[in-house]
């Protein structure tokens, strides 16, 4: 019975992913990785569901639906449709999680899942309880090394230093140890190594400081 169970259980899990996958590869949006081209978000969760296992090989089901589906249908939602200053930002990132947890709640109804797991994966989407939630904080991690791996080289070269070591520094603080392990391990241009070392330079002046 028990055996049964779990079966069920994966295919109800794999059926999900193929739905967020298909809504994922409706982005205009393309990334390109390694000579390939891919639907961006479609690419990026993926990408995010690999780190997740990696930082935690026994995630269970809520985190590993969360992770395909944290930016789900992210393209809808372009930065352009509020206020390009801080607080339309703010705003904007805002009703961006609350996005992808409604349209990935909608799919976990149709395909399914109990109350129980669609609130879980909410919480994991929404990032409630950060530093505390241990789920909450592997997929932070997953977000910044997902960053880090995929989008950080072509990123520096396109702000100037402050703003990308800012960013870094944030990135950083963000994570925990267990994510700083895996982040030291990545490869990066010396420019890119020069800048990580910047931020976290800031992070241990401003614990002396404090």
């Amino acid at each position: 019975m028990k055996k049964l169970l779990y079966v069920a259980g994966m295919n109800k899990l794999e059926a999900t992913f193929d739905a967020f996958d298909s809504y994922n590869k409706m982005d205009p949006n393309v990334f390109t990785w390694e000579g390939k081209t891919y639907p961006q978000e479609y690419f990026l969760a993926i990408k995010l569901y690999d780190w997740v296992l990696k930082l935690n090989p026994q995630a269970d089901e809520p985190l590993l639906l969360a992770s395909r589906s944290q930016h789900i249908g992210r393209w809808e939602s372009p930065r352009e449709t509020y206020p390009m200053d801080r607080e339309g930002y703010l705003k904007w990132r805002r009703d961006l999680s609350h996005f992808h947890a409604d349209k990935a709640t909608g799919i976990l109804k149709r395909v399914g899942y109990d109350e129980a797991i669609i609130d879980r994966t909410r919480q994991i989407i929404l990032k409630q309880k950060i530093k505390v939630d241990a789920d909450v904080q592997t997929m932070e991690n997953a977000l910044c090394l997902l960053f880090l791996e995929f989008q950080y080289e072509d990123f520096l070269h396109k702000h100037s230093a402050e703003k990308v070591v800012n960013i870094l520094k944030k990135s950083l603080l963000k994570m925990d140890a267990h994510g700083h392990r895996f982040a030291l391990q990545l490869n990066y241009s010396d420019l890119g190594i020069q800048y990580i070392n910047d931020a976290l330079k800031l992070i241990a002046d401003g614990k002396a400081q404090s």
